[in-house]
């Protein structure tokens, strides 16, 4: 089973072209999600459920992004994901019921992308087959109104999506696309942005943004050293570590960030 749960950089492959699918794998891209919906034109669909069925069949890992609920579409990737192992990325993700009732065979990334899901986004965390939330920025903005730039606009829903994954105990929820495929300055300060918030991973729409989004979402030199002091701490009568204490909270935080940080292993537990 591909681990959800520690994917930071998700790369999205339109399903009609298949040429592309080793490409996304070789981008280094912690999961290749293949795409029925908004990549693929209508006319398109079914030849992409072919190509995804030839790619999973031959052994390929991935995970699929189907079309929404309640669409012509829809009904025919949910028939056509019947027996297959692979999970599922669920757009405008609304109702834990459903989700439960039409996906509880396969492990779902939820995209939470309208109002109905942001408010609801707590339930769809609990759901059981829901393994992670993303949040689909660009829907959203549209649905609300807004541009899908104005951080301040998103800010609310962002921390939504934060505090219903926190309180499910999933992983950090995924950050929506940055639409400027090439302009990695751009890229980096919107994860940054996203990680202050409390999101652990990114969606990418083209390979060269896979090693800039996983540099970014890596601790800095600075926290790992940080952390480095706080767990070396553990068990001593030291309490305050550059001028602050230091105290359980602080010694979790330190674990998390070892742990997200590339060739370290996860600090053991006291």
């Amino acid at each position: 089973m591909i681990d959800i749960d520690t994917a930071g950089t998700l790369l999205f492959v339109p399903g009609d072209r298949p040429d592309r699918f080793r490409k996304a794998v070789d981008s280094g891209a912690d999961l290749v999600v293949i795409d029925l919906e908004d990549a693929v034109p209508p006319a398109g669909k079914d030849a992409a459920r072919r190509n995804v069925g030839r790619w999973l069949d031959a052994g390929h890992r991935c995970a699929v992004r189907i079309n929404a609920f309640d669409t012509v579409e829809g009904d025919a990737d949910l028939q056509w994901l019947t027996g297959r192992d692979c999970p599922v990325m669920l757009p405008k993700a609304e109702d834990a019921r459903r989700i439960v009732e039409r996906l509880g065979d396969h492990a779902v990334l939820a995209l939470i992308e309208t109002a109905s899901g942001v408010l609801n986004a707590a339930t769809v965390a609990a759901a059981t087959p829901v393994r992670r939330l993303a949040f689909g920025s660009f829907d959203l903005a549209a649905h609300l109104g807004v541009a899908p730039e104005d951080r301040a606009a998103l800010a609310a829903a962002r921390s939504m999506l934060v505090l219903a994954s926190a309180a499910a105990g999933l992983a950090p929820p995924l950050d929506g696309v940055t639409a400027a495929v090439t302009d990695n300055a751009a890229l980096t300060e919107d994860i940054r942005y996203a990680v202050q918030l409390g999101f652990g991973g990114k969606l990418c729409v083209h390979p060269a943004q896979v090693p800039a989004a996983a540099a970014a979402l890596a601790p800095s030199a600075a926290d790992v050293a940080w952390a480095q002091r706080v767990i070396e701490s553990e068990g001593s009568a030291v309490s305050v570590i550059d001028g602050r204490m230091v105290d359980k909270p602080v010694f979790d935080r330190a674990r998390r960030i070892l742990t997200a940080a590339p060739g370290h292993a996860s600090p053991p537990l006291p």
